[in-house]
């Protein structure tokens, strides 16, 4: 357990380094071969876009071998950047944007089957301490990676940005081949789940259809391979083939354990996402200073993110309320930025890192224990969607909505936050999220 709890924190060390060297580099590498800002600042929705299909890219994960897929996903990832060491003059940069669109389709099917094998390949009760290692690693880099892939376009160019994150994938593709995933008796088909029942916790096995047989994970898709009537996703009377959507569905949104901290965790980030241009509309025009002022917010907010990726598995442990806890930090951060003061927005930033990181991990770890393992996939997919889909629409409402001053939209991002608390606190979402440790 010690060693698989290694690789995916180093996992995520190499894929947060990698995405966020190159998320910076492309902006910069557009805006120097189009010279358009709009152009340049695009590159980062390609990273969004595909957060909308993930309930049919999860649907994958759940059909096909899923260490495999996430291997041959890091590979053909890797070789689809080295395309881009043929990007010469503004004419090609369409190549830039399909690779980077590339990319954020690999990020959805990674991140689901990294959530739907993590309960394979690691003891329930460290779910929550790993996921919050991972995001700690994944905030360091943060802090790390843009100046690291500031230097390299510096000194080598695009190129030697290009080929330090072809190289990461393919390190990463390792790593996944050397988990070591537990052998457990996993049937061949499943009853499809019926309207108002609740999906079994993951740990416990359903009652088979037909007798079960052993399988790694390395083996199987999510059930097993469709090998008949009752296979993975269809009934015995033949349901139809979007039946199995249907009951990834009623998994995240029919079972309250899962729903809630899911919903709260939107609500929490998809309202940061209304935050950004209000920020830099407070430092600018309210309180006069530079827009580079920005960076230090950026460090502030990734310093509390590390913090509290290193203690939300003890307060999962101890069956907190972490994802209203989140969700109420993030929104005190917001009212905090609100005020007419530099150190105070440096503290508001403190508190956001740890209020998003929180609800985050807790809808995470949420996912991962409270859904049947057939399911994981496009449960995790769908829950990425209702979590970082509101930052896509967040941002753009953000920024009109910044005319009318910074402070307002920093209360309504805090109101929108502290509504998700409410709900969520008053049906205990965040409450009994590990199995065995209420």
């Amino acid at each position: 357990m010690r060693r698989n709890a290694a690789l995916f924190v180093l996992i995520s060390l190499l894929s947060g380094f990698g995405s966020t060297a190159m998320t910076l580099a492309a902006g910069v590498w557009v805006f120097d071969l189009t010279g358009s800002v709009s152009l340049a600042a695009l590159t980062a929705v390609c990273i969004y876009l595909p957060t909308f299909a993930a309930p049919w890219l999860g649907g994958l994960v759940d059909r096909l071998p899923r260490r495999p897929l996430m291997i041959v996903v890091d590979l053909a990832l890797g070789a689809l950047m080295l395309l881009l060491l043929t990007v010469r003059s503004a004419n090609e940069v369409w190549l830039i944007f399909a690779v980077l669109l590339a990319r954020g389709v690999s990020y959805v099917l990674i991140d689901a089957g990294e959530t739907a094998i993590l309960p394979s390949a690691l003891d329930p009760k460290i779910l929550g301490d790993v996921n919050g290692w991972r995001s700690s690693a994944q905030e360091g880099m943060k802090l790390v990676a843009p100046l690291a892939g500031a230097a390299f376009y510096t000194w080598g160019g695009p190129d030697a940005v290009v080929l330090l994150s072809a190289a990461t994938p393919l390190l990463t593709a390792a790593c996944y081949a050397l988990l070591r995933l537990r052998r457990e008796p996993i049937p061949t088909s499943r009853e499809p789940i019926p309207a108002g029942r609740e999906p079994i916790p993951a740990g416990r096995e359903p009652t088979p259809v037909r007798p079960a047989r052993s399988r790694t994970e390395d083996d199987r898709g999510a059930g097993g391979a469709p090998d008949g009537p009752g296979a993975a996703g269809h009934s015995t009377d033949r349901k139809p083939r979007e039946s199995a959507l249907r009951a990834g569905l009623r998994a995240l949104f029919g079972v309250p354990s899962v729903r809630n901290p899911v919903l709260v965790a939107g609500l929490a980030i998809g309202a940061s996402g209304l935050t950004n241009a209000a920020v830099l509309a407070h430092i600018v025009h309210d309180l006069g200073l530079p827009a580079t002022r920005l960076g230090y917010l950026g460090t502030a907010q990734g310093a509390g993110s590390i913090v509290a990726g290193l203690v939300v598995g003890r307060l999962l442990a101890r069956g907190k309320p972490v994802a209203v806890i989140g969700a109420a930090f993030f929104a005190a951060g917001c009212l905090v930025q609100a005020l007419p003061w530099w150190p105070t927005m440096l503290a508001g930033s403190v508190l956001i890192g740890v209020g998003l990181i929180w609800a985050l991990i807790a809808a995470v770890t949420a996912v991962q224990t409270e859904t049947p393992d057939h399911l994981l996939g496009r449960v995790a997919a769908t829950s990425t969607t209702v979590i970082f889909g509101p930052v896509a629409l967040g941002i753009p409402l953000g920024a009109a909505a910044a005319h009318l001053g910074a402070v307002p939209v920093l209360i309504a991002a805090a109101a929108i936050s502290v509504a998700g608390a409410v709900v969520g606190g008053k049906r205990k979402a965040g409450h009994a999220i590990v199995p065995g440790l209420r």
